[in-house]
């Protein structure tokens, strides 16, 4: 082997894209959460129907209080759309934090992975995750409340477009926690505010001004307004302008979690 052939052993010899690799990590975080779908699918649906449950019983099922719309069939999508972002949130956190605290990190690193490939294989665990829950929990809300998908495509957008965004955040939370009580810190104190003060539970037209304005810089609001419209039609700001919001914070979280696993923060230590 001559001296120039030593030179070029670190070149990638998969093509521009290692479709085996990527293929392998993002079957393996789908099936971390397949293993245990008692925790990860059948929980979230309790959850959120014990939400409607409760909401049901204080307000009334017929009470239209909120856009001109029954309060449960306001109330549904933003159930649907909290959950769908918490647990993208956690498929990725828990898959790097975990390998993080007991040291085997370095299954994942060492392989011929690209920073990319690296990322849209933990993203394709988020987002299968989230579509799986959307579907059955859609399934047990709307057959409950009766009520059917005004803008399938805008709701899947919306939801495959959280499920994105929250799976990056997972990303940067993970690689940022040594621990898992630093991580669930950051769930308590950042993910939980911003879900249960997006809308979820009530339309931001009935704030202040001041808070109107403080809501719109909560890219959770746009998520869960941009399903609301996608599941009833009805929302309190453009599901375009949602787009472009969640498009934005898409390039600077997911950028960061790209140049992240590129030099390897926190990771190779």
């Amino acid at each position: 082997m001559d001296r120039h052939a030593n030179r070029e052993m670190g070149i990638r010899r998969f093509g521009r894209v290692n479709w085996l690799g990527l293929y392998s990590l993002g079957w393996r975080e789908n099936r971390r959460f397949l293993a245990v779908w008692q925790q990860t699918v059948l929980a979230p649906l309790i959850t959120a129907g014990l939400f409607l449950v409760v909401f049901a019983l204080a307000f009334g099922k017929g009470r239209a209080d909120m856009m001109g719309v029954p309060f449960l069939e306001f109330l549904a999508p933003g159930i649907l759309m909290m959950t769908v972002i918490q647990n993208a949130f956690a498929n990725t956190s828990s898959s790097i934090v975990v390998a993080k605290v007991q040291g085997n990190i370095i299954d994942t690193l060492m392989p011929p992975l690209a920073p990319w490939e690296l990322l849209m294989g933990y993203l394709a665990g988020a987002i299968g995750r989230s579509l799986l829950v959307a579907v059955v929990i859609a399934a047990g809300l709307f057959v409950t409340i009766g009520q059917g998908i005004a803008h399938p495509l805008w709701a899947l957008a919306f939801v495959i477009l959280g499920a994105m965004l929250m799976g990056g955040l997972g990303m940067l939370a993970a690689i940022m926690a040594n621990k898992f009580d630093q991580m669930a810190a950051f769930t308590n104190f950042v993910i939980t505010p911003l879900s249960f003060l997006s809308g979820t539970f009530y339309s931001v037209e009935a704030l202040p001004p001041f808070f109107q304005a403080l809501s719109h810089w909560n890219p959770v609001f746009f998520l869960i307004d941009g399903a609301r419209y996608g599941f009833i039609g009805t929302s309190d700001a453009s599901p375009v302008q949602g787009l472009g919001v969640i498009a934005l914070w898409l390039v600077i979280v997911l950028g960061l979690a790209w140049y992240w696993f590129r030099i390897g923060f926190r990771l190779k230590a």
